[in-house]
């Protein structure tokens, strides 16, 4: 099936597709890491030694693409820095469709399973490959149409694949470079390039020209649908054999059931959904889950303030990344896991919590002051360390929460002394 050409007569078109193609990048990561954290880990949940090879492998395969849609998501923040547009990290809370994103693309928080396999293989299809999605993703309008010769206002594109937009960005960079020169189109800062050095990751690319602008979507396009069509070590591919080995274990053993029996419910009700949504009721499940959102927000701070930093010095920046890299390991990974395991409350029976990346609030970005911005930062991360240490002497919740606490504090600290001594609370 050809796909139109998506439109990019200027830059504010140019900004809208990034900025769809974040939020994207953004929910897919979600997805994936929260089927992760539901799949069955321990010898007593009921799987044959078979039967828990398997999910370990699948456990590791998922959490392998889930770091590679992060790193999809800082190349696409260093296209559009490279442009002069801040990244933008907000995002809707799940299950609803972005107003960024066409209405065919939607998301939802599932269990490792049928469903969440099909829904992953339908968003990591290559350009032109026919697939159902699961059942419920239904799209909520008509497509938009197209934009006109001479629409000034940028506006929602309709884009049928992931590697569609960027094959359109792509186009659209050349288009722009072409009418303006490369020195026009790409004027952002470098110090707000996420590069292999600072964030010790060697794929990331450095975004400066057209050249390494086209590098950066390449990376993403062959790491999702493979390269010139060979989409069998892409994402895709390896999803498509977890789904065969898992259909075939299914075959021998019907009560075959990898995933522990997790609902996306929420702390309390999102402001961005109309329609009520599941909301945990068990103290210690709220709790953790309090924990964790606390600790995605900590997350999203630090990296916004990266990409959009104004005199930090080497080792500020530093400290933003690796902060963020030990949040992510040391924090977040052991407060899902440890949701998945404790129950969701009465109002759900036999159905145990689930990490639902919680948004409260539109997120915006800081003050161009740097001691303004980290002080607040500071001041976010000493809160998410005191309420860890709080949950840890509690007895209802579960023990992995004690180093979750002092990794907490170790990172609440090392920000603290880049606030100014002016700055700090007393």
């Amino acid at each position: 099936m050809t796909e139109l050409e998506l439109a990019v007569e200027h830059r504010g078109h140019l900004w809208n597709l990034l900025m769809a193609a974040a939020t994207l990048e953004h929910l897919i990561m979600c997805q994936y890491l929260y089927a992760s954290f539901s799949l069955k880990t321990d010898p007593d949940e009921g799987l044959t030694a078979g039967q828990a090879d398997a999910v370990g492998r699948w456990r590791e395969t998922l959490t392998g693409i889930a770091i590679e849609e992060m790193l999809h998501l800082a190349l696409v923040a260093n296209v559009m820095t490279a442009i002069g547009a801040a990244p933008r990290l907000s995002r809707p809370n799940f299950p609803r469709q972005s107003e960024y994103l066409p209405p065919g693309v939607q998301f939802a928080l599932l269990p490792f399973g049928e469903a969440s396999l099909t829904h992953f293989l339908y968003l990591e299809r290559p350009e032109g490959m026919e697939r159902l999605d699961a059942a419920g993703f239904v799209p909520t309008a008509p497509p938009p149409d197209p934009i006109e010769p001479g629409e000034v206002i940028p506006r929602l594109q309709d884009f049928s694949t992931v590697g569609h937009l960027y094959r359109g960005i792509m186009h659209g960079l050349s288009h722009l470079a072409d009418r303006h020169g490369e020195h026009a189109l790409f004027v952002g800062p470098s110090r707000a390039q996420a590069t292999p050095e600072v964030f010790r990751w060697p794929q990331l690319v450095t975004v400066t020209d057209l050249k390494s602008a086209h590098a950066a979507m390449e990376e993403i396009i062959e790491q999702g649908e493979g390269a010139r069509g060979d989409w069998k070590t892409a994402h895709y591919g390896r999803f498509l054999r977890i789904w065969e080995e898992y259909r075939q274990l299914r075959g021998q053993d019907p009560s075959f059931d990898p995933a522990r029996p997790v609902i996306a419910a929420f702390t309390r009700q999102p402001f961005d959904i109309p329609e009520p949504q599941p909301l945990l009721t068990d103290p210690a499940a709220r709790s953790v889950a309090g924990l964790f959102n606390l600790g995605y927000e900590l997350l999203l701070w630090l990296l916004t303030r990266f990409f959009t930093n104004t005199d930090e010095t080497d080792e500020q920046l530093d400290a933003l990344t690796q902060s963020a890299f030990t949040l992510m390991g040391g924090v977040l990974a052991p407060l899902g896991r440890a949701l998945t395991r404790l129950p969701a409350g009465p109002a759900h029976p036999g159905r145990t919590a689930g990490p639902t990346f919680e948004m409260y609030y539109q997120m915006g970005n800081f003050t161009p002051s740097r001691g303004a911005a980290w002080a607040v930062i500071s001041e976010r991360a000493a809160m998410l360390a005191a309420r860890c240490a709080e949950a840890a002497v509690d007895d209802a919740v579960p023990a992995s929460i004690g180093p979750v606490a002092k990794t907490a504090a170790a990172v609440a600290t090392r920000l603290a002394s880049h606030v100014p001594p002016a700055l700090r609370p007393s």
